[in-house]
Protein backbone atom coordinates (compact mmCIF):
# COMPACT_ATOMS: atom_id res chain seq x y z
CA UNK A 1 0.00 0.00 0.00
CA UNK A 2 1.53 3.35 -1.15
CA UNK A 3 0.41 6.88 0.43
CA UNK A 4 1.04 10.09 -1.24
CA UNK A 5 0.67 13.16 1.10
CA UNK A 6 1.21 16.29 -0.44
CA UNK A 7 1.34 20.13 0.84
CA UNK A 8 1.77 22.81 -1.10
CA UNK A 9 2.39 26.09 0.64
CA UNK A 10 2.89 28.95 -2.24
CA UNK A 11 6.50 28.49 -3.97
CA UNK A 12 7.33 25.35 -1.75
CA UNK A 13 5.80 22.06 -1.35
CA UNK A 14 6.22 18.79 0.29
CA UNK A 15 5.71 15.43 -1.29
CA UNK A 16 5.96 12.60 1.97
CA UNK A 17 5.96 9.50 0.53
CA UNK A 18 4.34 6.50 3.17
CA UNK A 19 5.04 2.65 1.88
CA UNK A 20 6.21 0.81 -1.48
CA UNK A 21 6.75 2.84 -4.09
CA UNK A 22 6.92 -0.14 -6.79
CA UNK A 23 5.71 -0.88 -10.12
CA UNK A 24 2.23 -1.34 -9.03
CA UNK A 25 2.00 2.32 -6.99
CA UNK A 26 3.95 4.01 -9.42
CA UNK A 27 1.35 5.03 -11.88
CA UNK A 28 -0.95 6.66 -8.91
CA UNK A 29 2.29 8.43 -7.25
CA UNK A 30 2.94 9.55 -10.57
CA UNK A 31 -0.74 11.41 -10.78
CA UNK A 32 -0.26 12.97 -7.66
CA UNK A 33 3.14 13.95 -7.85
CA UNK A 34 1.54 16.06 -11.06
CA UNK A 35 -0.13 18.27 -9.39
CA UNK A 36 3.45 19.72 -7.71
CA UNK A 37 5.11 20.13 -11.31
CA UNK A 38 1.47 21.77 -12.10
CA UNK A 39 1.74 23.91 -9.23
CA UNK A 40 3.80 27.20 -8.20
CA UNK A 41 5.76 25.35 -6.11
CA UNK A 42 9.31 26.14 -7.08
CA UNK A 43 11.57 24.39 -4.21
CA UNK A 44 10.02 20.95 -3.23
CA UNK A 45 11.09 18.15 -0.54
CA UNK A 46 10.74 14.58 -0.87
CA UNK A 47 10.07 13.00 2.21
CA UNK A 48 11.42 9.47 2.47
CA UNK A 49 11.34 8.97 6.45
CA UNK A 50 7.99 6.46 5.70
CA UNK A 51 9.23 4.88 2.47
CA UNK A 52 10.16 1.74 3.29
CA UNK A 53 10.97 0.13 -0.62
CA UNK A 54 11.68 1.82 -4.00
CA UNK A 55 11.72 -0.27 -7.24
CA UNK A 56 13.04 1.39 -10.77
CA UNK A 57 9.15 2.91 -11.56
CA UNK A 58 9.80 4.79 -8.34
CA UNK A 59 13.15 6.06 -9.11
CA UNK A 60 11.85 6.88 -12.43
CA UNK A 61 9.44 9.25 -10.75
CA UNK A 62 12.29 10.60 -9.00
CA UNK A 63 14.55 11.69 -11.79
CA UNK A 64 11.52 13.27 -13.78
CA UNK A 65 10.71 15.45 -11.19
CA UNK A 66 14.66 16.28 -10.61
CA UNK A 67 14.50 17.01 -14.39
CA UNK A 68 11.58 18.86 -14.35
CA UNK A 69 12.94 21.05 -11.86
CA UNK A 70 16.13 21.45 -13.02
CA UNK A 71 14.59 22.65 -16.34
CA UNK A 72 12.61 25.30 -14.41
CA UNK A 73 14.88 26.56 -11.93
CA UNK A 74 13.28 25.01 -9.16
CA UNK A 75 14.93 23.12 -6.31
CA UNK A 76 14.26 19.45 -5.56
CA UNK A 77 15.34 17.91 -1.96
CA UNK A 78 15.22 14.42 -1.08
CA UNK A 79 14.99 13.90 2.71
CA UNK A 80 15.37 10.78 5.02
CA UNK A 81 16.65 8.15 3.31
CA UNK A 82 16.66 5.00 5.34
CA UNK A 83 19.80 2.79 5.11
CA UNK A 84 17.85 0.31 2.72
CA UNK A 85 16.47 2.97 0.53
CA UNK A 86 20.18 4.94 0.42
CA UNK A 87 21.73 1.71 -0.16
CA UNK A 88 19.58 1.28 -3.78
CA UNK A 89 20.35 5.15 -4.43
CA UNK A 90 24.30 4.63 -4.04
CA UNK A 91 24.08 1.42 -6.30
CA UNK A 92 22.33 3.33 -9.05
CA UNK A 93 24.28 6.58 -8.88
CA UNK A 94 21.39 8.19 -7.73
CA UNK A 95 22.90 10.29 -4.49
CA UNK A 96 25.52 12.00 -6.63
CA UNK A 97 22.08 12.87 -8.70
CA UNK A 98 20.11 14.21 -5.90
CA UNK A 99 20.49 16.89 -3.02
CA UNK A 100 19.51 14.59 -0.23
CA UNK A 101 19.79 15.83 3.44
CA UNK A 102 18.62 13.68 6.92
Amino acid sequence: MMETNIQINGSEAVIALVGRLDTPSAPQVETEVQKVTSSDAKSVLVDCSQLTYISSSGLRILISLHKHYLKSGGALTIKALSPEIKDVFDMTGFTNIFTIVE
